[in-house]
């Protein structure tokens, strides 16, 4: 059986003022696996937010056929948010070539493909009007069928594709959304566009592994099938780790929990390579709005090997005593040599890096940043993937949603729900006017007052 990851935890204990033991870990033991019992048998009883668990054994058919039809199209625009947004734009940032929407076929494999989230109109309009519209597509991705940003964007491409397309404009829509409920689904049926469901027990930040992130996918040529291959080898050999210390998900749980107990608020998730960058991205949304209730949690912080030893490292080494670290670190990497030899004399003294590789270099900053955090008493896990490919993304992804799940569960909150977005929600419908929600407006007025009672105007 061949490697899927490897955790190193040894430097993830802290002594001192707030220490974390290895026997801390184990006096967490029998409730870590009560838990791990809970988190399975919520997940075969397809339990409202626990359906994630069953995605990597879904059949593929449908959205497999769905993306052959959108790689017939020459741009892709996914409009969604959050959870209908993240995970697409991590696939393609591990699993595409950098600068892919530049490249020219056949070097580009699949259609161009952009994400339109942000409500900010100069974004939007730039790349709306450099739209040829008879070749693009557009994917629309809400749960609720109701999410503002992604029905503004929405209600924009629609107009313009109905005022260029005619009754051509439903050919040119894909929906993402609930099964029953919704303005979208409404909208499936009466304009007859082609359609997906998210499934009912997944929310949205779990939700990568499900049509949100692999109708696309399979359309930009991302072996699928080799994603759900993945996670399913690691929600096998999850199960098969019975004891605290053969389970990875178990002890790195175990650890988020003890050390959020020991005042180190921060999760900082810091990938060497730039692939990995919207991996961090994904973790934070997955992490924040998972955990941040009831007054527990930890934050999210995103970094960048090697970029953020030059920014953040700083602070780590020698800052407030606040913070877990991750580094994550890739066995194998494309070759990318440096010279053999240089004549010029006056760059001798760089000659140790002669004949090394810049993939080299990346894993040698990572194991260095992670010593010398070490030595300063900060807590750091390191862990590795053999390679960045479809089989081991989707493994990783897997990984963490299980960590995040049962790192909740253990500090007894709802990983699944998100109470605090759905009041930025409600306001935002009151001073948009949406029917319904006008009790809102004086909660707005009173609470944004407080903001504004002192202001100063240059």
């Amino acid at each position: 059986m061949d490697e899927l990851l490897s955790v190193s935890v040894g430097g993830a204990f802290a002594s001192g003022k707030h220490p974390v033991k290895v026997e801390n870990i184990d006096s967490l033991s029998q409730k870590i696996e009560e838990t791990d019992v809970f988190l399975r048998k919520k997940g075969r009883d397809d339990a409202e937010g626990f359906g994630w668990i069953n995605l990597p054994y879904q059949d593929l058919t449908e959205i497999i056929d769905i993306g052959r039809w959108l790689s017939k199209f020459d741009t892709i625009v996914q409009i969604g948010i959050g959870g209908s947004a993240l995970g697409n734009r991590m696939l393609v940032n591990a699993l595409l070539p950098p600068f892919y929407n530049e490249l020219e076929m056949p070097l580009r494999k699949g259609p161009r493909f952009y994400l339109l989230e942000n409500s900010d109109p100069i974004t939007a309009a730039a790349m709306l009007n450099r739209l040829d519209l008879p070749r693009t597509v557009f994917v629309v991705v809400s749960k609720s069928g109701s999410t503002t940003e992604t029905i503004a964007h929405f209600l924009w491409t629609w107009q313009r594709a109905k005022e260029n397309l005619g009754t051509k404009a439903p050919e040119h829509f894909l929906v993402i959304t609930d099964s029953r409920r919704g303005g979208l689904r409404k909208f499936v049926r009466a304009s007859g566009c082609r359609s997906l469901e998210i499934p009912e027990s997944v929310g949205g930040r779990y939700s990568v592994l499900s049509s949100v992130g692999l109708a696309t996918a399979a359309a930009l040529g991302i072996d699928v099938e080799k994603l759900l291959q993945g996670a399913r080898e690691m929600d096998q050999r999850l199960i098969m780790r019975q004891h605290l210390w053969e389970n990875p998900a178990w002890v790195l749980a175990g650890l988020n929990v003890l050390h959020a107990r020991a005042g180190r608020n921060m999760s900082v998730m810091m990938p060497y390579g730039d692939c990995l960058s919207a991996f961090a991205e994904w973790f934070a949304q997955l992490w924040g709005e998972s955990l941040g209730k009831n007054g527990l949690g930890t934050t999210p912080v995103r970094a960048l090997g090697a970029v953020d030893q030059h920014s953040q490292l700083q602070l780590y080494m020698e800052g407030p005593d606040d913070k877990f670290i991750t580094i994550i670190d890739v066995k194998k990497r494309p070759c990318f040599e440096l010279p053999d030899n240089i004549d010029d004399d006056v760059l001798k003294d760089f000659e140790f890096l002669f004949g090394k590789t810049l993939g080299e270099l990346l894993s040698v900053e990572a194991r260095s940043t992670a010593s010398a955090l070490i030595k300063a008493g900060k807590p750091v896990v390191y862990l590795s993937i053999p390679e960045v490919s479809e089989r081991y993304i989707g493994a990783l992804i897997f990984f963490y949603e299980y960590i995040t799940a049962l790192t909740g569960l253990l500090m007894e909150v709802n990983p699944f729900d998100q109470p605090g977005v759905e009041q930025g929600k409600h306001y935002i419908y009151s001073l948009m006017g949406r029917h319904g929600f006008e009790e809102y407006i004086s909660e707005v007025e009173q609470y944004f007052g407080k903001c504004r009672n002192i202001e100063i105007i240059l």
